[in-house]
């Protein structure tokens, strides 16, 4: 067995960096989302993507792992939002089994409401601090490090 690769003083120190500025990045938006549109980070997470899809709808395999969830959690919340009327379930014509989500007249106006102050948060917050050319360098450092899990999830699952 092999000795365990501890990180050293300066890769704890921007790992707690990056700890935290995830933590407070995400507290802010949601904040934000709350404040100004009375969305939650899980009812944003779902809206976008079915706002951006052809004709409002996605199926709901695709929805989920468009947003990285489960399937117990993308239910509950679908169905939270369908009490509020931003959502509604469809039989999926290709398969029984599955389901399609599709987005309400309600649920579009809330998310074009909602989108205006979430990108300018996203902006104030995350783009404004850095010069272009930082922000280009931050997209290729998280390009290398999303190759990395990504190759290593293909290596676990032996792909």
């Amino acid at each position: 067995m092999s000795e365990p690769r501890w990180l050293t003083p300066d890769e704890a120190e921007v790992w707690a960096k990056y700890r935290l500025l995830r933590r407070e990045l995400q507290r802010a938006q949601d904040q934000q989302l709350e404040q100004d549109s009375g969305l939650s980070a899980a009812d944003y997470a779902l809206l976008a993507p079915l706002s951006e899809s052809s004709d409002g709808v996605l199926r709901a395999r695709d929805l989920g792992n468009e947003v990285g969830w489960e399937r117990s959690r993308l239910s509950h919340q679908i169905s939270r939002m369908e009490k509020r009327g931003l959502v509604v379930r469809e039989a999926c014509v290709d398969d029984a089994r599955g389901s399609m989500v599709r987005l309400t007249e309600q649920g579009r106006s809330v998310i074009e409401a909602a989108a205006p102050g979430h990108a300018e948060t996203v902006k104030r917050l995350f783009f404004d601090p850095l010069a272009p050319a930082e922000a280009e360098s931050l997209g290729q450092t998280f390009d290398k490090i999303l190759g990395a899990i990504r190759s290593s999830a293909r290596d676990a699952s032996g792909q």
